[in-house]
């Protein structure tokens, strides 16, 4: 008897956006492992190409290519430099996310409102536009986006995030709708508390901490790898009748 190879992605091409670490980093080393050459992104280069190293150091199949989601102009560049390099995307991973305030509501800052949007709402939605784009020329591929147990669920004093999280859920909807005629399918991973640098403010508050502990099933928080294997399951073949799904990773929290 042969093993599977419904999760086997050798010859694919994938984008990891925030994959310099935390759950970007773990989700390129899976999707390296299964296979795929995986192009490492984030903000910062050095970063990205540390990754990198890391996956072809390991026997993979990786490329560093710096990208800041926030700025449109990054998001046009990156693309030509995907279609120009590789011709071709089979998987794209929106995993750069931004969380800069943590408060109450009612003190919102209009500058961290904005860059809250811009990288979470209008930066994964022209990610997968022009990602959507490639696909298409090429028969389909699997969008992913990150999105949180916050869209669902608003965590305190994280207002604008979760707001835009919750617009991540939906979106990861209209993609799927609309895509799936080009072969396209597009689905949402909903983490729960990670242990993240990202998520730092709240792993490491032992109040905050505790409090949350309470509340998720499984009595602790997760690891970054945890994350990766949903994703690999919806990148890959094994997910071909998924699309449309908000999956919850999240240690029982929302059940």
């Amino acid at each position: 008897m042969s093993k599977t190879q419904l999760f086997d992605l050798d010859g694919k091409i994938a984008f990891v956006s925030g994959a310099s670490r935390g759950i970007g980093e773990a989700i390129a080393k899976l999707l390296a492992q299964q296979g795929a050459h995986v192009i490492v992104s984030s903000r910062k280069i050095d970063d990205c190409q540390k990754v990198a190293d890391a996956i072809i150091a390991d026997g993979g199949q990786a490329t560093a290519i710096a990208c800041h989601i926030g700025e449109m102009e990054q998001i046009s560049n990156v693309f030509a430099q995907i279609k120009e390099q590789f011709g071709r995307l089979d998987i794209l991973v929106n995993n750069a996310a931004t969380n800069p305030q943590f408060c109450n509501v009612l003190d919102t800052d209009l500058g961290a409102f904005q860059k809250t949007v811009d990288v979470n709402i209008r930066g994964y939605y022209f990610m997968s536009i022009e990602g959507g784009k490639l696909m298409k020329q090429n028969g389909g591929g699997s969008i992913i986006n990150v999105a949180s147990i916050n869209g669902v669920s608003p965590g305190e004093f994280q207002g604008i995030y979760s707001v835009t999280k919750a617009a991540v859920i939906s979106m990861t909807k209209v993609f799927a709708k609309e895509c799936a005629q080009f072969g396209i399918r597009c689905n949402a991973l909903l983490p729960g508390l990670t242990d993240t640098k990202f998520a730092s403010a709240l792993t490491k508050n032992d109040a905050i901490l505790n409090l949350a502990l309470t509340r998720i099933p499984l009595k602790r928080v997760a690891a970054p790898s945890e994350m990766a294997g949903a994703v690999l399951y919806l990148a890959s073949e094994a997910s071909s009748y998924t699309t449309g799904v908000a999956l919850n990773v999240d240690g029982g929290f929302l059940s």
